[in-house]
């Protein structure tokens, strides 16, 4: 292999390792103002949307010691990469699939375990992670909360006949 395309290979496996994932994405029949609407909308979710030529893209997931994915490695293929959240990147790519009819989804590789395009799906209808974050603390909290009203009630209690007791009296000696 020429060193030109040795140091691609190489860049796009650097590239690969530093992602929690890689969505592979068919984008036939994507017009140019299209394709950078999709990176836009990718970059506000913190990933990013790349052009790869199918060669280069098996070989630097065999060096990165990704699954192989030469089955689905057909016609235009792009790959969505990103820093954190797939789900983001996910619900992007989900959106703008519906929206242009052009963008599908071949297959994605998250934390090293090869995903199919309905999971990939699936994984885009999830909450983001600050809901389910807040989900999750919510469901936490809620039996401290109820301990703390059960703990509470007997004093609470006591005191409401106590108020009421006070009341009846004073009406009476009014």
């Amino acid at each position: 292999m020429r060193p030109e395309k040795v140091q691609i290979v190489e860049e796009l496996q650097a590239t690969l390792n530093a992602s929690p994932f890689v969505l592979v994405t068919d984008y036939t029949g994507l017009r140019v103002d299209e394709f950078s609407t999709l990176r836009i909308r990718l970059a506000e979710a913190g990933a990013e949307c790349r052009v790869v030529k199918n060669t280069f893209l098996r070989r630097a997931l065999t060096e990165a010691g990704l699954p192989d994915l030469s089955e689905e490695l057909r016609g235009q293929t792009a790959i969505v990469i990103g820093e954190s959240d797939v789900a983001a990147a996910a619900k992007v790519v989900k959106t703008f699939s519906g929206e242009t009819k052009k963008l599908t989804v071949k297959v994605g590789v998250i934390d090293r375990a090869v995903v199919d395009a309905s999971q990939v799906a699936a994984i885009a209808d999830l909450p983001s992670r600050e809901v389910l974050l807040a989900t999750l603390l919510g469901t936490l909290q809620a039996p401290a909360s109820t301990l703390a009203r059960l703990l509470n009630e007997p004093a609470s209690a006591l005191a409401r006949v106590l108020k009421a007791k006070s009341e009846k009296e004073g009406e009476a000696a009014a």
